[in-house]
């Protein structure tokens, strides 16, 4: 284990948010170590192909191409004049308070592909910009080779420029499938449909928001004009009941659903495709924040409560971005740039100036909205348990399937997901619940609840067994 000396703010995280914190920060002469999982910069948002690959037109498949060059470019001018240090390939698995004496935190990341090694760094302050990951809702078929979720479709896209497959169904509810299709397709698949469980008529009563918003509108027509150009045939208030195959996937069903969410009789069709792209929603990365005690709101899904500042509720810990509620790349920019001028005064024993970032708190307020309204708008089928077969693998790690968990309820009187866990070890597998915590819940009929774990990710225990160099 190595230690790499006290700064004044680590940021966990280098996408949007994680970097408008970290340059703003450093704008202001705070000494930044900024920590991120991936080889580059730049998060999900801004994935980039390897440098090997040698793209020759990587922004073709970015939109705000110009926003990454000036945050790369910044990025590489501070990290040049010793500002800041970005540590990459670090996997960030705890973070802990009162770390080394003099009320610091202690950052531990695992190193490196095969994370076997751990470095620690210790900081005055943490900016947790930790974002998101998908949510995929089981059904007959999921666990087929060739069904991805929608995410991992892009990011094979964006980091490896290869397609998952040839003919390609894109399905699920949600902002993120538009441009996974229209990406897909621009890059030579054939997208034999894109369904989406929402109807047009879902967001009328948002349409105040929605207009507010004329940006978003106008990318959302791009993305739909990407998608007639290439005659993807788009089908809504649709939903994928099963995936068929044998080593992979061949081909899908989907059916109509009515306007309570339920299948409507004799709608089903098969549509012959080589991989399936799907996904149900994000949900935010809260381990780090729920170890260190910080304030989760899981009324819904889960998320960190923080303050203007975008201060959470434990002193020195500040969280922006997918972390905080999920939001796109925008608003986690925005929310970086807040919680960066208010580390860099904090940090020097002053009060933040509200008039710093005034500009950043009025698009905080409007996309907050925005995006209120779309997670209403876009949620999944409300009956989608109903389609779930006994046989359906619901827990992949451990292999347990919804007759399991239904028997832990209608037969051994399970009220809760954890009871659930005890009694069908579905969520103890390698992805402890982070997987399939929202497919069990649902099929148990339980709410999902915040998920504490102790660590943020699988931890060798030659790391655990180790004494940190404070």
């Amino acid at each position: 284990m190595t230690n790499s000396g006290r700064a004044s703010l680590a940021v966990v995280g280098a996408g949007p948010a994680g970097l408008a914190a970290a340059l703003t920060a450093a704008d202001r002469g705070v000494r930044v170590v900024l920590l991120d999982a991936g080889e580059q910069a730049g998060g999900q948002f801004y994935r980039q192909p390897a440098a090997a690959l040698n793209a020759r037109r990587p922004q073709a498949l970015h939109h705000a191409w110009g926003t990454w060059k000036k945050l790369r470019g910044r990025l590489a001018a501070h990290v040049a004049a010793g500002r800041v240090t970005h540590l990459a390939d670090r996997h960030v698995w705890l973070v802990e308070r009162e770390f080394g004496g003099g009320g610091g935190f202690g950052v531990h990341a695992l190193i490196g592909p095969g994370q076997t090694g751990s470095q620690t760094v210790t900081a005055d302050a943490v900016l947790l910009a930790t974002g998101g990951y998908e949510k995929v809702l089981p059904f007959p078929g999921w666990t087929l080779p060739g069904v991805i979720t929608a995410g991992g479709a892009q990011a094979m896209l964006k980091g490896g420029l290869v397609l998952p497959g040839r003919t390609a169904v894109v399905a699920g509810t949600g902002p993120l499938l538009m441009p996974v299709a229209a990406g897909l397709a621009a890059a030579g698949a054939e997208v034999a449909a894109y369904v989406e469980s929402t109807h047009p008529a879902d967001f009328v009563r948002h349409s105040a928001t929605l207009a507010a918003n004329p940006a978003k509108i106008a990318e959302a027509a791009r993305y739909a004009a990407r998608l007639l150009r290439h005659k993807v045939p788009v089908t809504v208030r649709h939903t994928v009941v099963a995936a068929h195959g044998t080593d992979r996937v061949e081909a899908v069903t989907v059916a109509a659903l009515d306007t309570h969410g339920r299948v409507r009789p004799a709608t089903r069709r098969r549509i012959v495709c080589d991989t399936l792209a799907v996904g149900h929603g994000m949900l935010a990365h809260t381990d780090l924040a729920e170890n260190l005690g910080c304030a989760i709101d899981a009324t819904g899904d889960p998320f960190v409560v923080t303050d203007a500042e975008q201060r959470t509720d434990v002193h020195g810990v500040w969280a922006a971005g997918e972390a905080t509620g999920i939001g796109g790349a925008v608003l986690a920019l925005a929310e970086g740039e807040i919680a960066g001028h208010s580390i860099a005064a904090r940090l020097k024993g002053a009060e933040p100036r509200p008039a710093d970032w005034v500009t950043a708190a009025r698009t905080r307020t409007r996309l907050r909205r925005f995006f209120a309204a779309l997670d209403t708008a876009y949620a999944p089928p409300a009956h989608w348990a109903e389609q779930v077969a006994d046989d359906t693998v619901i827990c992949r790690c451990e292999e347990v399937t919804a007759a399991e968990v239904r028997e832990a309820v209608e037969e051994l009187g399970a009220t809760d997901l954890r009871t659930v866990k005890l009694l069908t070890r579905a969520g103890m597998g390698w992805c402890q619940g982070r997987v399939c915590a929202t497919g069990v819940a649902g099929v148990a009929g339980c709410p999902v609840g915040s998920g504490k774990r102790p660590f943020a990710r699988p931890v060798p225990l030659g790391v655990l067994a180790a004494e940190p160099e404070c």
